[in-house]
């Protein structure tokens, strides 16, 4: 008797391994997770628009485990003089958490705020005349700033 029952507990307890075993699996990022992130984060225009389209639907990506979390500009303004830097701000706050998490960040870092300084740009491209010229300079500060204190 305690032979049968000693098999049914152990049975149980492979059973029950297994459970959390799947679960745990279930639970972890996709393997693909570094890819995406590279994805989202590199210097181009379709990157950044990948990127905006994914923080539209981040339950979509939850599986993912990202960090969408952003306290944007910092300490800086969101929208120095007008021009609307928030949503680039976001992006890099998104490459640095989830570089930082991923115990990936100094590889990347130089890229991120590279990433970071083509956004302000292509904010910047929808003016002209002085109006442009200042919002470019107001991104090199920006982009100067994320290199020296990011």
């Amino acid at each position: 008797m305690h032979r049968r029952l000693a098999t049914g507990l152990a049975a149980s307890t492979l059973a029950l391994a297994a459970v959390v075993a799947t679960a745990t699996a279930a639970g972890a990022a996709p393997a693909d997770k570094p890819q995406v992130l590279s994805s989202w984060t590199q210097t181009s225009a379709s990157s950044y628009n990948l990127w905006a389209t994914a923080r539209a639907n981040q339950a979509a990506w939850s599986a993912y485990t990202f960090d969408w979390t952003a306290d944007y500009c910092s300490d800086s303004p969101d929208n120095p003089f007008g021009f609307p830097f928030a949503t680039s701000c976001a992006r890099h706050d998104f490459g640095y958490r989830n570089y930082k998490a991923a115990n990936a960040f100094d590889a990347n870092k130089s890229r991120l705020d590279s990433a970071f300084y083509e956004d302000l740009k292509r904010v910047c491209a929808g003016y002209s005349g002085a109006t442009v010229t200042t919002c470019n300079s107001t991104a090199w500060t920006y982009y100067q700033a994320v290199k020296v204190f990011g």
